[in-house]
């Protein structure tokens, strides 16, 4: 765990960096007094005196610089890793639109980079831009009481400098957030490719993402070019200053010192005082450069925090859930959306009861599905668990009680195990097992080392309907009272799947669960169906109910066709080509099938009952 700084960390650190910077002003004016005081008068001891103290304040200049940077280190670790977590915490919180909008290369450079240079500048620049402003001025102070006609040309050195910092802030603060920017454009390229290098393969596209990628790095290297370009001019000049600053100083000073004005001490302690600007003066290129940088990224940084967390918990919970889930008038608008996709859904599930929703593609099956965990939130109405509006829970508790398997499972690259048990961390081997078996994942165990095999980033190593059944055994293995299936059967085989459903009728039995279906098969594991169309339920009853009486659900289920028929047909094809049914065929064919699916229904029900 790191440690965050506390105040006086940072007081100690300013204290350490103005001592040690205090030392190396004091010392030209002992080396003045040395100078002409027992070098001129030929005092031994004096000498000696002068000559430890001076050697002391050195080795104290060390020592002080040695506790800024010892405290510095750990300081803007703790900073970082500290904006880093809440960073981290607040991408958790944000909703699934914001995501949408931004690419991942993005939030990646924002909290890998970018905390980055903000940490530097905490560790170097911020300290030193306070402390190298204060030493220009105490510099220039002690220079004008030495010898004012000196140090009036000092001065005026000052102002070119301050001049050229005013005119490149501009231009470097743009460049600097352009560069930036193009980071991130470059990291998700290289993430992009790295997902999707099988697709780039299988096309043979890897010359267009090449020249894809390509063309971000050479609009990055670019703009980096014109920024180093902009710099190398900039440093430039705050170099030349300085040396011609110095040789009028040699100049003049040599004069003065001839002529008596000034005694030779007081020269030596004036040129090493103006050699003590050197550095600050030259450096104030590289900590603007700094600040300019960190302000930038602490300003992409701040879009993230900015971002408004729409999803926000309430303060009950459900200690016994029964659930019982419920949807009153809801409706649901896109955040960039001008019409509702989603509108006057009313649907009661009781307790047990388990509803497939069917409809066209884009009808909004997932969408509604998603409502229920508060991936999205509703735009009008209201959901309810047992009567209490999912916007009171917290979504600790929420997430507790509502399970959901998706179409497109999300692994992590950890062992199959942790995977299996990220929803319920406690879960015993016996419940693992269980819910191992519920999915037909069997296959886990002939991994090379079993539920202990990493199965790498996104579960790349596993077969698509692999990852789905260790999605659907880590949503089972959580014990929900409500348990959300998002087409969770689409990459099984049909021997799989049917054994997968045959798992699933127990564990549905014990729950309230909602189904997106798109096969016939999948919708006999509900008591209801509700049909979305146009962004509603427009017909909600059993299947078989709705078979013979919903021409649009009937038109649905026989665009699904029976496998083994399919394989037939396509043998048979060339042979005999398909003829089109009339009307009094289809309607006939359709009441038979629903007079055996009523059967197959009633004899399920019956066997049910006995069990």
């Amino acid at each position: 765990m790191y440690a965050r700084p506390e105040a006086l960390t940072w007081v100690l650190m300013l204290v350490a960096t103005m001592v040690s910077t205090g030392m190396s002003v004091a010392v030209p004016l002992v080396t003045q007094r040395l100078i002409d005081g027992p070098i001129s008068h030929r005092d031994r001891q004096g000498l000696i005196l002068l000559g430890a103290l001076a050697t002391l304040l050195g080795v104290l200049e060390a020592l002080f610089w040695f506790i800024r940077r010892w405290l510095a280190g750990p300081t803007g670790l703790s900073v970082e890793t500290g904006i880093r977590t809440e960073l981290y915490a607040k991408l958790q919180r944000l909703p699934l639109g914001f995501h949408a909008h931004w690419e991942s290369g993005q939030l990646l450079s924002r909290i890998m980079s970018d905390l980055g240079t903000i940490r530097r500048f905490i560790s170097f620049g911020l300290l030193f831009m306070v402390v190298t402003v204060l030493q220009i001025i105490v510099v220039v102070a002690l220079l004008l009481h030495l010898y004012w006609p000196l140090g009036v040309i000092v001065l005026l050195s000052v102002v070119p400098i301050s001049w050229l910092s005013l005119v490149n802030e501009r231009r470097y603060t743009r460049l600097s957030r352009r560069i930036q920017d193009l980071t991130g454009d470059v990291a998700s390229a290289v993430e992009e490719s790295a997902h999707a290098h099988r697709v780039v393969k299988a096309f043979g596209r890897s010359d267009h993402m090449f020249a894809r990628f390509d063309e971000r790095a050479r609009a990055l290297f670019d703009v980096q070019l014109a920024r180093v370009r902009l710099t190398s001019s900039f440093w430039t000049f705050l170099e030349v200053i300085p040396t011609a600053t110095m040789i009028v100083v040699l100049g003049v000073g040599a004069l003065a010192a001839a002529q008596h004005r000034l005694t030779l001490g007081t020269l030596v302690a004036f040129i090493t005082l103006v050699l003590s600007l050197v550095w600050p003066i030259a450096a104030m290129g590289l900590l603007l450069s700094s600040t300019q940088d960190s302000m930038t990224a602490a300003d992409r940084v701040c879009e993230v925090f900015d971002a408004i967390e729409s999803i926000a918990g309430g303060t009950r919970t459900l200690e016994h859930s029964e659930g019982r889930l419920s949807f009153h008038g809801v409706s649901y608008r896109f955040p960039d959306g001008d019409d509702d996709v989603l509108h006057d859904i009313d649907l009661d599930i009781a307790p047990g009861e388990t509803v497939a929703l069917v409809g066209g593609t884009g009808a909004g099956k997932t969408t509604l599905a998603s409502l229920v965990t508060r991936l999205a939130d509703v735009t009008a109405g209201s959901i309810t668990i047992d009567g209490v509006d999912l916007r009171d829970l917290t979504l600790e508790n929420l997430r507790s009680v509502v399970a959901t398997a998706f179409e497109e499972p999300t692994l992590f690259s950890m062992s199959a195990r942790e995977n299996l048990m990220l929803g319920r961390p406690e879960a015993t081997g016996a419940e693992v097992e269980e819910a191992i078996d519920v999915a037909q994942a069997g296959f886990v165990h002939r991994l090379p080392w079993g539920l202990d095999t990493r199965i790498g980033e996104q579960g790349m190593s596993l077969s698509g309907g692999q990852r789905q059944r260790l999605a659907l055994a880590r949503a089972v293995i959580t014990r929900p009272r409500i348990l959300v299936l998002d087409d969770t059967l689409s990459a099984l085989d049909i021997h799989t799947e049917a054994l997968v459903e045959e798992a699933l009728k127990r564990v549905l039995a014990g729950v309230t669960g909602i189904v997106v279906a798109h096969r016939a098969s999948t919708v006999l594991l509900a008591d209801r169906v509700a049909l979305l169309q146009g962004g509603t339920i427009t017909h909600l009853g059993t299947h078989h109910h709705l078979l013979a009486t919903v021409p649009a659900y009937r038109e649905l289920m026989s665009a699904e066709p029976d496998a083994r028929g399919a394989g037939r047909r396509d043998a048979d094809s060339s042979a005999h080509p398909p003829t089109r049914l009339d009307q009094q065929e289809f309607d006939g064919i359709v009441a038979g099938l629903v007079a055996l699916d009523g059967e197959m229904e009633r004899d399920h029900r019956q066997e049910q009952r006995h069990e």
